[in-house]
């Protein structure tokens, strides 16, 4: 190819993935992720026009696809680039947007004057597209029959030529319809053969490349450039999209095939509709896709922060009681900024509550699990409501990022509405019935629950054990962890608002060494739950084990601790998809949960180049305040985990070599740490077997998956973990031999769902029943059964008479 229009024509083109160079481009940053982007393709832009190469933007998938059109159109007005013809986007004919993306484009390079390619496709993604829209409860955003896409790729095609030579379309396509239309097209239009060109991929299709060439057409041929598994799913993903339906590659075409070759496309009028499954359903988290979606999130922020500094009160028996002392809480990311304050409850405060909850529970026992189930429902479409408000005071008072305190809430609302049907299904009981017996097995309430959760998941997991304890008819104590206790105090009030009865729900925010251990040894309470780490769930444990004056049962302890969880990369494994699975488990909130990956096991001779290439990933994530949606890296939650992780990071120098650490300079206002990388570490070391909830990770090579099997399996604990394989044999063991609560196979290891993925471990990471599981609230409940003699002086009744 010698010639475009006037110009020189860059006989080598580069089509390159966008997020190659980014690893994270997410459509809630697209003004931080463009400006990234502007200054990493620079240098490469800058050195491809000298060299006279062009480049092509590929387009990706739907959840890039903001990033990477805004990032086009910098790079079309960039002074550097504006005047050069060798830049070009590819747009996917099978996003249902795709025509407005056209129109878009087109409309930028009537502005720019000079034209840029645009390469039409099909599209790769429609499986990956069309399952995360479904797992996630998202419209579709492709198209989906077949003739729909080919008839929409047409559609495309006449406008993208329509538009030459103000655009140089390329037309990419293995379709002998679309070919077909293409050529009459450019014929009807006038185009020479120098304003437009075709694209096949290099080895498919060669008859139909070999007529193109032959009739004087340009031809493009590509192939994929890079490493043999990456490239190995390109051409996989290329074959299904031009090897299905109506756009089937026929490599030898008969007069019999032509009238069905070129026929257009058929598309089915009536489809059967999707039914969807019955029973709960998942809260979809945001996509973020839709403009507003940000726009109400960031109004949202914008308007807790003028409600910041007020103040919360206890709530005892239906009443909201103030204390001389109080509790205040600051916001991590600026530790000047205060949240709020709540009053600080006492040990006699405490005992008003147990009398309260005590004096409540005889009614709410009895009161029908419909019923308070329905309470529950009203508390989840209240906290929907207000969903956006709820995340905000996560961003502002746990350091929470855009992602994870929309899921936070999503999480709350999903407990709410999964234990309501749990708790129905329950009461209906069981029954065995015999000739002359009638059994009968239920459940009860055990009395008064005290409810002590985590700062972590300040909204979700303070939801989930406080709604377990109220449907299964028990009265409630809900000491809140202290450094987010405005949260808990604003849930309180929504759940009052649903309509729950005086004391049958208190809020007591105070210190745990005074309010907690002395709830825990009351003699009037049944049960407690408790989320937290282990030295302190293992306190509680010993103090409710001692039975005190006056009491008259054993405490039931719900207990979820700590984890030391493991990821293990085999070599068949996909590296683009384990580090970013290892990305966002390890350093999501900053690695400040029980789940989060602090050990990443690398079998076999991959582990220095696995090693650099997850640095350098690390090394792209974004430290900034959580209220900014471009931040990756937010703080942690005080001085004291700020001081306990940097001191770890110290101690860790004794035990592996340090490959990198980000810096948190310019970060002196907040609690901040940024993630640190640990290689060739010792596996006995503290490094390696303690719990540091923070953002270090801990690389540990293996020779093979007996060796990372046995590293895994090491700590003393069993909460998460995870394989990255293609080896089906390997995951199968993996699922076998790796034991803890929750594995996960080709997939980040935090993140479980409501019924979905119940959640908890075994061993040192806790005592009792999965979160979000169907034998949840047993825990919260004691069985009965009740047998009855139908026999009445050798007489049966009527109903079971022989």
């Amino acid at each position: 190819m010698d010639v475009l229009s006037v110009q020189p024509d860059q006989s080598l083109q580069l089509s390159l993935k966008p997020s190659s160079l980014l690893p994270r481009l997410l459509p809630e940053r697209v003004t931080a992720n463009t400006e990234v982007m502007v200054k990493r393709l620079r240098p490469l832009l800058l050195k491809a026009r000298r060299q006279g190469v062009a480049v092509t933007l590929d387009m990706e998938d739907s959840e890039r696809r903001p990033v990477i059109l805004a990032l086009f159109e910098w790079l079309l007005f960039d002074p550097e680039f504006r005047d050069w013809d060798g830049l070009g986007i590819a747009l996917q004919a099978y996003l249902r947007q795709g025509g407005e993306d056209l129109e878009q484009l087109i409309e930028l390079a009537g502005r720019r004057q000079t034209p840029f390619a645009i390469r039409l496709v099909r599209g790769a993604y429609w499986d990956q597209e069309v399952v995360k829209a479904r797992q996630n409860g998202w419209p579709i955003p492709v198209w989906q029959q077949q003739a729909e896409t080919d008839r929409y790729y047409e559609a495309c095609l006449q406008r993208l030529l329509a538009a030459a030579p103000g655009v140089y379309p390329a037309i990419a396509s293995h379709n002998l319809r679309s070919l077909a239309l293409g050529m009459a097209e450019v014929e009807r239009l006038g185009l020479a053969t120098e304003q437009f060109e075709f694209q096949m991929l290099y080895g498919m299709s060669t008859s139909y490349q070999q007529a193109l060439v032959k009739l004087g057409y340009r031809l493009r041929t590509y192939l994929p450039f890079g490493e043999p598994i990456p490239g190995m799913a390109y051409l996989v993903r290329r074959l299904l999209e031009n090897a299905s339906s109506q756009s089937m590659t026929r490599w030898q075409v008969t007069s019999e095939d032509a009238a069905s070759c070129f026929a257009p496309p058929k598309v089915e009028t009536r489809l059967p509709a999707e039914r969807p499954e019955a029973g709960f359903q998942n809260t979809p988290l945001r996509s973020w896709l839709k403009p507003d979606e940000c726009q109400a999130f960031q109004h949202a922020i914008d308007q807790v922060r003028g409600q910041l500094g007020h103040h919360y009160p206890l709530l005892i028996d239906g009443e909201w009681r103030d204390t001389a002392a109080c509790i205040e809480s600051f916001n991590p990311a600026d530790r000047a900024q205060l949240v709020g304050t709540t009053a600080c409850a006492s040990q006699e405060d405490a005992d008003r509550a147990i009398r309260a909850a005590e004096a409540a529970f005889p009614s709410w026992r009895e009161r029908p699990a419909e019923s308070r189930a329905e309470l529950l429902r009203k508390s989840a479409d209240l906290l929907a409501q207000r969903r956006d408000e709820f995340a905000a005071w996560q961003i502002l008072e746990a350091g929470k990022g855009w992602r994870e305190a929309d899921a936070d809430v999503c999480e709350a609302i999903d407990f709410l509405r999964f234990y309501a049907d749990e708790a129905e299904r329950l009461a209906a009981g069981a029954s065995v019935k015999l000739p002359g017996e009638h059994n009968r097995h239920f459940y009860q309430p055990r009395g008064v629950g005290v409810v002590i959760p985590p700062w972590n998941f300040p909204l979700a997991i303070v939801t989930g054990m406080l709604s377990a304890t109220l449907v299964t008819g028990n009265c409630a104590i809900l000491k809140p962890a202290s450094d987010t206790p405005v949260i808990a105090a604003r849930l309180v009030d929504l759940m009052q608002q649903a309509g729950f009865p005086a004391g049958v729900m208190n809020f007591l925010p105070g210190p745990g060494e005074v309010v907690g251990d002395y709830l825990v040894r009351h003699p009037a309470v049944h049960l407690i739950a408790f989320t937290g780490s282990q030295a302190v769930g293992q306190g509680i444990l010993r103090l409710a084990a001692e039975p005190r004056p006056g009491q008259r049962h054993i405490k039931r302890v719900v207990a979820e601790l700590g984890g030391k969880n493991a990821i293990i990369v085999d070599q068949s494994a996909d590296p683009d998809e384990a580090i970013d699975g290892i990305l966002k488990s390890a350093f999501g909130f900053q690695g400040q949960k029980c789940s989060a990956c602090s050990r990443v096991i690398l079998v076999g001779d991959q582990y220095a180049h696995f090693s650099r290439r997850l640095c350098e990933a690390a090394e792209s994530l974004i430290m900034a305040d959580p209220t900014d949606s471009a931040c990756d890296i937010g703080p942690v939650i005080n001085a004291a985990a700020e001081s306990r992780i940097q001191q770890a990071i110290e101690q860790g120098r004794q035990a592996g070599r340090l490959l990198y650490r980000m810096e948190s300079r310019g970060f002196e206002s907040g609690h901040y740490v940024g993630p640190t990388l640990f290689g060739e570490v010792d596996p006995n070391s503290p490094l390696a077997q303690e719990e540091i909830f923070g953002p270090v990770l801990a690389l540990l090579p293996a020779q093979d998956l007996d060796q990372a099997l046995a590293l895994a399996n090491s700590t003393r604990y069993a909460l998460t973990g995870g394989i990255y394989s293609r080896s089906p044999a390997n995951l199968e063991r993996a699922a076998r031999e790796f034991r803890v609560g929750n594995l996960y196979l080709n997939r980040g290891i935090t993140g479980a769902l409501v019924n979905r993925q119940p959640f908890g471990g075994f061993a040192m990471s806790g005592i009792g029943s999965k979160a979000g599981g169907r034998d949840y609230l047993l825990q919260f409940m004691e069985p009965r059964c009740v047998t009855e003699n139908t026999l009445r002086r050798g007489v049966a009744p009527l109903s079971e008479a022989p």
